[in-house]
């Protein structure tokens, strides 16, 4: 990523849902203006979620995801629906695109309660307009009825009707073909997809102009080598944009740096891994934090994984803990997320858990395995899937904390990192370390 570039995880996804056929591939070349999507009339042609990251106008920034047919079959199509489905957890905007001469059926409606029980915006784009030959079926007139159920199959669940199968919700005619309706599907996504946008920042309301805040990025052997990682360089980019001044130095070089900048800094921000010797050469009077702790700021999710970061004095021999990536970088000899941090929680705890490694967009839709779920800063993933797998996890009753806030917490030095939001420090109480 570019210093001028908006991250994937800070861009508004869209995503394109429907049955083989429906014409998702095309209205999302339609939209776009690009042949972003294979386009064929042999069902499933779409296997896998095509993902590109885009600018689409009036919005702005964008994620567009093409999706696999929810009507797939065989044991193959049936991943490929459970693939569409997890696209839901990341999905800020939904589309779901339904044949107009065929109307809706029982996968649609389906996928249309779905949708509404995870709070996505929707727009259900009827396709192919243009091959509706009764006037009775353009805008304004009766939609098409929901197709028979086939025999022995259950109504949906999503509680909706053959009468009313959008909750109120009305339907656009559009054609991929003929671009019919082009224009109004891309403001509607544009109205829609604004108010996804994350108003939050990084680290800039922490600072004032010409502020100093001092950045601590470790160089060992598990740094990417010629770069620094994204985190790295949205919080610098933050910074300048509340113009102050970042000053970044070496884990090794802290100490020195503080001592000659001539001027007290705002803030110290580091690398979790650093923490234990960063909070030795930083000042009491100085406020100490970590990347990974500000990205759970900036996700919405910091109270939550602040509490839970108690729960590892529960693990014990045996117990399995998951830890998890939301980005499938290669894993170097000394990783925080697979050497690291395992080691220094058997460390803490004298015990011998079991870990459970995922990355990327795996995640396990079963937890109740798990003691603890440990999650890395999640700059990779949108809000709305970080906190998808957050509820995931509340709602089965198993602790998640993330990296930063753990380290921190093993470290004795929780309440000191969070000292620039006060009610997460009061949440957490005062800092103690195990004797």
């Amino acid at each position: 990523m570019g210093m001028n570039d908006t991250p994937s995880a800070d861009r508004v996804h869209i995503g394109f849902f429907g049955k083989r056929n429906a014409g998702k591939s095309s209205v999302l070349n339609a939209v776009t203006g690009q042949d972003l999507a294979v386009v064929s009339d042999v069902c499933g042609t779409t296997t896998d979620p095509v993902v590109k990251a885009m600018e689409l106008l009036p919005l702005g920034p964008v994620v567009m995801i093409d999706t696999p047919g929810i009507d797939d079959e065989g044991e193959l199509g049936a991943l490929r629906v459970k693939k569409s489905y997890q696209t839901l957890n990341k999905t800020d905007v939904a589309v779901l695109v339904v044949d107009a001469a065929a109307g809706p059926g029982p996968e649609d409606l389906e996928l249309f309660g779905r949708i509404r029980q995870k709070q996505i915006p929707v727009v259900v784009a009827y396709n192919k307009a243009d091959s509706l030959k009764s006037a009775a079926k353009q805008p304004g007139c009766s939609v098409p009825e929901p197709t028979a159920e086939p025999a022995g199959q259950k109504a949906p669940a999503s509680g909706l009707s053959a009468t009313q199968p959008w909750d109120g919700l009305q339907p656009l005619y559009i054609s991929a073909r003929t671009g019919q309706g082009i224009a109004e599907l891309k403001e509607r996504l544009a109205a829609l997809g604004k108010p996804q946008e994350n108003s939050r920042r990084i680290v800039a309301d922490l600072l004032e102009p010409m502020d100093l805040a001092v950045l601590v990025v470790p160089i060992d052997s598990a740094a990417p080598k010629g770069r620094l990682i994204l985190p790295q360089q949205q919080t610098i980019r933050d910074v300048l944009e509340a113009s102050a001044i970042a000053v970044v130095v070496k884990d090794t070089e802290l100490k020195e740096t503080l001592s000659g900048l001539g001027k007290k800094p705002k803030l110290v921000i580091t690398d979790s891994q650093a923490f234990a010797r960063v909070s030795r050469e930083t000042p009491e009077d100085v406020l100490l934090t970590s990347f990974s702790i500000l990205f759970a700021r900036y996700k919405g999710n910091l109270a939550a994984v602040a509490a839970g970061a108690r729960a590892v004095e529960q693990v014990g021999d045996g117990d399995k803990v998951l830890i998890c990536e939301g980005c499938t970088h290669h894993r170097q000899c000394e990783d925080i997320g697979t050497v690291k941090l395992p080691r220094w929680i058997r460390e803490y705890t004298g015990a011998e858990p079991e870990f459970v490694f995922t990355s990327g967009t795996a995640f396990p839709d079963d937890l109740s395995p798990y003691r603890l779920v440990v999650h890395c800063g999640a700059c990779m993933l949108n809000e709305r899937e970080m906190k998808y797998r957050l509820k995931c996890a509340q709602d089965q009753g198993v602790p998640m904390t993330n990296y930063g806030i753990l380290i921190a917490y093993m470290q004795g030095i929780l309440q000191r990192s969070v000292q620039a939001f006060p009610d997460i420090a009061a949440l957490v109480g005062p800092d103690a370390r195990r004797g």
